[in-house]
């Protein structure tokens, strides 16, 4: 477990294996609270309060705890290849078409449905978050960590479509991978001067040096574009690579 003092506040924060049923319904309750009240998300659960599906049953969840308050406060999933591959696809792949990954003959791990409570979105929480994404990694041997991440689209994809538009010229690599989404965005036209704004995960996601392999994929149950991201170990950003120094 990795644990951090968060120097804005007295906050102690400290990560974990969330294992065994109670702590997977606290991280599909964070979860439904996070996606339902941001993104209108029509949700499995949702009436038990939750996030859930058929994939958490299969899947590592890690988390970030405020030990003051005892509160999940972070959360993802981890999916990993021969799971997948006894499941018959990725999560992602009911969304993607993923042309060369069955040519990736490398250990990949899936990240989703990552959230982070409102009042934890900052660099502490995303530092312990990252940390413990770290030694998974590093026991798995994992040389590749891919996902999505999501942009809102209550606006009806502006923002979305403005956001491909800053990210082809300098995070796009479909040389590897190449994800061909199944439901496109609608075609728009957008104005000059529009500026686009990443969303906290996807700037994380870039930061650390991740690629985008594709255009976005309209997920019309969570009411986002989806981008799909692939992060090679040896690629990481030396700069933000502290983050995951046990991967290394």
């Amino acid at each position: 477990m990795n644990a951090i003092v968060d120097p804005r506040s007295t906050r102690q924060l400290r990560a974990e294996r969330l294992q065994g049923e109670r702590a997977l319904r606290e991280a599909q309750s964070l979860r439904y609270r996070v996606f339902s009240s941001e993104f209108d998300a029509q949700l499995n659960g949702a009436e038990l309060g939750l996030d859930m599906d058929d994939f958490d049953i299969h899947c590592r969840h890690i988390g970030v705890r405020d030990l003051a308050s005892g509160e999940l406060v972070a959360t993802t999933r981890l999916l990993d290849h021969l799971t997948a591959k006894q499941l018959g696809r990725f999560y992602s792949e009911g969304e993607f078409a993923l042309h060369g990954l069955a040519d990736i003959n490398e250990p990949v791990l899936e990240i989703g449905r990552t959230c982070v409570a409102p009042a934890y979105r900052n660099g502490a929480t995303i530092a312990v978050l990252w940390s413990e994404l770290a030694e998974v990694l590093n026991q798995g041997g994992y040389r590749y960590l891919m996902g999505c991440a999501s942009i809102p689209m209550r606006d009806g994809g502006i923002q979305a479509r403005a956001i491909m538009q800053r990210l082809r010229d300098s995070h796009l690599s479909t040389e590897l991978l190449h994800a061909e989404p199944r439901t496109p965005l609608p075609e728009l036209e957008l104005p000059d001067n529009l500026t686009a704004q990443l969303p906290p995960l996807l700037k994380a996601y870039m930061r650390l040096g991740a690629k985008i392999c594709g255009e976005p994929c309209w997920d019309p149950d969570f009411q986002v574009a989806d981008i799909f991201i692939l992060l090679k170990r040896e690629e990481l950003c030396p700069r933000y690579a502290r983050h995951f120094k046990a991967a290394v």
